[in-house]
Formats: C-alpha cells, structure tokens, sequence
C-alpha cells in the first residue's frame, strides 16, 4: 500500500523577536548572528503558549483546509523535545484539544530528528492497513529553556508547530525511503542536563542546568557530514541522481551548515528550501513548519522528488525520500 501526504499546515507565536532585540539583552549583533547562522529573527510563545496549544492551532487549520472531521482521525504522533508534561504526553494534550477521541496518540522523542522518526513510524501504520489517517506533529516552544545570557544557543532557537496528514495513496505519491539513525556516544552535545531522572528538577538548585546545553562546534562538524551522507544515501537506495531531486527541505539547524553540506555534494543551494532566517531552529517542528511553506508557495508540485533530512539530540538523524 502507498502512503501520502495529504495535507500540510503550520502556526507561529505572534511575537517576533529581531535580532536587534536580542542585541539588547545579551553581547551580540545582527550582523554576528547572520554572519555565523542566516537567522534574522525568531518566533516566542507567550508564558501561557505550551507545545500542544501550538499543535492545536496548526491541527486545526489543516482540518479545515482539507474538510477532516476530528473523530476520523485514527493515530496522533507528537514529536517534541520539551513537551508540555514529562507526562501525560503532549500527544494526549492535543487529542484532548482537538477533541480526537477515536485516536490513539504518543510522544516521540529524537530531539530535532523527532518529526522524520514520527512520520517514518506513521506511514507504517498506513502501510500496514492499520490505521486510515495519522496525524504527524512536530511542536517546540523551546524559548522556555533558553539561558538568554548565552549567545552560543539563545540566537539559534525559536517555537512554532507543523504537521501533515498521513492517508493511503491512489496515485504515484509515495514516501520512496527511510533512514533512522542515533549514535547514543554523542550523547552530551545537545542536553537538557536537569529534567529526568539522572539529575532531577527537585533535586538541583542550579538554574544553569535547566537550560539547553550544546558543544556547537562538535554538532556543527556531525551535522554537515551527516547531511550530505543522507541526501547521498536516499538518491543511492533509489538508483537516482542528484538531478531528479526536486526539492531537498532539510532541519533548518543553521543555513552555514546547510550550505557546506550542499556544497560538499554539488547540490544547488537554489534546490533547498530555506526559512530559518524568519523562525531559526525551531528543532521538531523545523521541517513540517518548512514543508508547510514550501508547499503553500508552489516549490512543490504533484510528481516531485523531495528529500527531507534532519539531525538533532541523540545524537540521531534521518532522512525520507518522497514522490509527491
């Protein structure tokens, strides 16, 4: 059975924050944050914004941009890296908003690689004849763990939400290939260091802990090899060339990164879709919110190849091949 996309749709905070606001509040410049990441400004929740009322904006809007009914969707898979419980999950939060009372619906945590494992999981569902509509999420409002008196991540992280809808396809559009991969030895570049069991909330008096922690200059040297090794794979799976892909919508991780991976395969920067210069790194939701966009502009078309790829605490990775 071939698996779709059906449908796409995305939501962002109201407020924006510039560079130049940040400017104010710790040692940077708009210049110094372009210069090293392409972002420009970032999306922030309110105090009151939690990952699921993010996802239940975007959920709601593709429901009414393609008719769905809440009761017919069947499976709710919700990527994120800082949901709004440890538990319940937040995929339980947004069942409850949308008022999807025939879904099942889970969490799945892979850091910014969290929407690729949940779209990859979903489609099997629908693959398998299990399941007639899954909804694929990837929320964040990771402004609520930034330290914002460390310019090396506080410049890099914005919220927002995207999803899709997963159906059963009765034409050429297919999800072609998958890859998943983690190496768990890298644990400690991307960490939230106090918020589970090894060094709990309760027991550490120290703020600094309750902040995103990265080592970017090891994440920097990981991500652009790792890029150009999955756009390779997924066109080698597929007997392909570089020249079929349409359209590559990678995490939007850090256009510095991005470039030198394409570079390093000869791939034209004019092929990828790119937006972090209006949202950042908005982790699992990075490539739904991306998608969403590149679809509603046209930079997708019905038969187009398109690979979607992203890297992310885990350290993990992965990467999709669809024919749309």
């Amino acid at each position: 059975m071939k698996v779709k996309i059906a449908g796409t749709s995305s939501f962002a905070p109201q407020t924006i924050l510039t560079n130049a606001e940040l400017a104010k509040m710790v040692n940077t410049s708009d210049d110094w944050i372009v210069q090293r990441t392409g972002i420009k400004e970032r999306r922030i929740a309110e105090d009151n914004e939690t990952p699921s009322d993010l996802a239940t904006n975007a959920c709601n809007k593709l429901f009414n941009e393609l008719s769905v009914k809440p009761e017919d969707i069947d499976l709710i898979i919700c990527a994120t890296s800082f949901p709004d419980y440890a538990f319940p999950s937040t995929a339980c939060l947004i069942q409850k908003k949308l008022k999807c009372m025939n879904a099942g619906a889970y969490d799945v945590y892979a850091g910014c690689t969290g929407f690729i494992y949940a779209v990859t999981t979903g489609s099997q569902f629908i693959r398998s004849g299990l399941y007639k509509k899954v909804l694929v999420i990837g929320t964040e409002t990771l402004s609520k763990i930034m330290n914002w008196n460390d310019r090396s991540t506080c410049i890099l992280f914005g919220d927002g939400a995207g999803c899709v809808l997963l159906t059963e396809s009765n034409d050429n559009s297919d999800f072609l290939h998958f890859e998943l991969g983690a190496d768990g030895n890298q644990f400690s570049h991307v960490i939230l260091p106090s918020s589970g069991a090894v060094n709990p909330p309760s027991k550490n008096k120290d703020q600094n802990l309750f902040y995103v922690h990265m080592n970017g200059r090891e994440v920097y040297k990981f991500a652009v090899n790792k890029m150009a090794e999955l756009i390779l794979n997924a066109v080698k799976k597929q007997d392909m060339n570089l020249g079929e892909i349409n359209i590559i919508i990678p995490h939007q991780v850090n256009l510095r990164i991005i470039e030198s991976a394409l570079q390093k395969i000869d791939f034209p920067i004019e092929k990828a879709f790119i937006n972090i210069h209006k949202y950042g790194n908005t982790s699992s939701a990075s490539i739904p919110v991306a998608l969403d966009e590149a679809v509603k502009q046209g930079r997708v078309q019905r038969g187009d190849h398109i690979i979607l790829l992203a890297f992310g605490a885990g350290l993990t990775w992965g990467s999709t091949l669809i024919k749309w």
